[in-house]
């Protein structure tokens, strides 16, 4: 079994079989997942979202769905969930708000198939109060960083906690203000940051990771 784009190498794999072993094998393909730029989704700025909670934490796996693009929201939900078809065709004139919440649901559901429904709910309330401003972080990602003296330049912050894969990249998003330490935005690509004391690292409106000295 295989994305259908690697129809090519899977039949390479049926003719060695043959070869080898003499018998016969067969390949099954399946449609890819694109969004609706016809991109394949499940990437995100940090890799690959996985099903492993050791890799994509189920904070991280819900808010990867409930950031889906308005145009797959539907798509998602009759592919990916379980939800009656009714219930879903009564989404369809969603717009804003109605659309948001579609995105909860769809974020919900799946974080309940693969973490199951208490790591769907702890997810579902982490985001609601962090974004509510309640400030709850009990289930956000956390990064351990090393830090000699509890002090870290901000650019090295950002590669460390995975925010950023490279300096550069990291300076460019403190220079388009896309950079924030505890509600406070990062103007200065040079400031040094103390996290002796655990910390909120924001990225743009949606990525929150809690640092802590290591």
């Amino acid at each position: 079994f295989g994305g259908d784009d690697q129809w090519a190498n899977m039949l390479g794999g049926t003719e060695l079989i043959r070869k080898k072993l003499g018998k016969d094998a067969h390949a099954m393909t399946i449609t890819l997942l694109l969004n609706s730029e016809g991109k394949k989704m499940g990437k995100t700025e940090k890799g690959a979202v996985w099903l492993d909670a050791e890799k994509t934490s189920p904070y991280e796996f819900f808010q990867y769905w409930r950031n889906v693009a308005d145009a797959d929201v539907l798509k998602c939900l009759k592919m990916l969930t379980f939800l009656p078809i009714e219930e879903i065709q009564a989404m369809e004139g969603w717009e804003g708000s109605q659309l948001n919440k579609a995105k909860e649901i769809l974020a919900f559901e799946l974080t309940k198939l693969v973490h199951g429904e208490e790591e769907a709910k702890k997810a579902l309330e982490g985001a609601k109060s962090l974004f509510g401003g309640a400030g709850n972080t009990d289930n956000m990602p956390t990064a351990s960083v090393e830090a000699a003296d509890g002090k870290i330049g901000i650019l090295d912050l950002l590669v460390s906690a995975k925010l950023a894969p490279s300096k550069r990249e990291a300076r460019n998003l403190v220079a388009g203000k896309g950079i924030a330490v505890d509600d406070r935005t990062i103007e200065d690509a040079n400031e040094v940051i103390d996290i002796t004391n655990e910390i909120i690292l924001r990225k743009g409106k949606k990525v929150f990771v809690k640092i802590k000295k290591a």
